[in-house]
């Protein structure tokens, strides 16, 4: 498994993913339908969206519908020959710290069917160096209490927790662990 920029060779078997259900942002499954029409209306600006560095894009939509600012980041897609998931990375320019909105520098997802072969690990700390390379010493990474997958793919990357904290109304007032991974 490797990391790669989205772009139009992958193109396709992200949309094929999408076409099987899978949706990136789990908090709000008709993402994958939203990204999918937004591939077929223009592939080129959906592809160019998943990499803002100076957060030019539209503003983020939070699991109630309401919209807040979007922060400067990338999506990176794992690949092992199809796409086998995604991986994003976000920051404010010149601190480590999030605005409340705002659950985690790094957030990441694999399709079902690559699921328990490491990939999540591997992309994790992979995307720890380039977030290292964007001036952040700590990146914040949350997860639900219920996800041990998710907090052992952390734990795996120098995780600590540091905090049980319940997510905002416009997020679902959801528990959530919230861990700390120094760089």
């Amino acid at each position: 498994m490797e990391l790669v920029w989205p772009a139009k060779p992958y193109l396709a078997s992200y949309a094929s993913a999408l076409n099987r259900g899978w949706a990136r942002d789990e908090s709000r499954p008709e993402s994958g339908a939203e990204e999918r029409a937004a591939i077929e209306a223009d592939a080129a600006l959906f592809l160019e969206n998943l990499v803002d560095r100076e957060a030019k894009g539209p503003p983020v939509t939070l699991p109630d519908g309401s919209r807040v600012p979007r922060l400067p980041g990338y999506k990176l897609w794992m690949w092992d020959g199809e796409f086998c998931g995604s991986i994003d990375l976000r920051w404010q320019p010149g601190t480590i710290a999030l605005p409340v909105y705002c659950l985690g520098h790094i957030g990441y997802s694999v399709v079902p069917w690559k699921q328990r072969r490491g990939y999540a690990t591997r992309a994790l700390g992979a995307m720890l160096t380039l977030a290292a390379g964007e001036g952040l010493s700590r990146v914040e990474i949350t997860t639900s209490p219920d996800n041990f997958a998710s907090q052992k793919v952390i734990l795996a990357n120098g995780g600590v927790q540091a905090e049980t904290f319940l997510t905002l109304p416009s997020q679902g007032s959801l528990t959530k662990f919230r861990y700390f991974i120094h760089l």
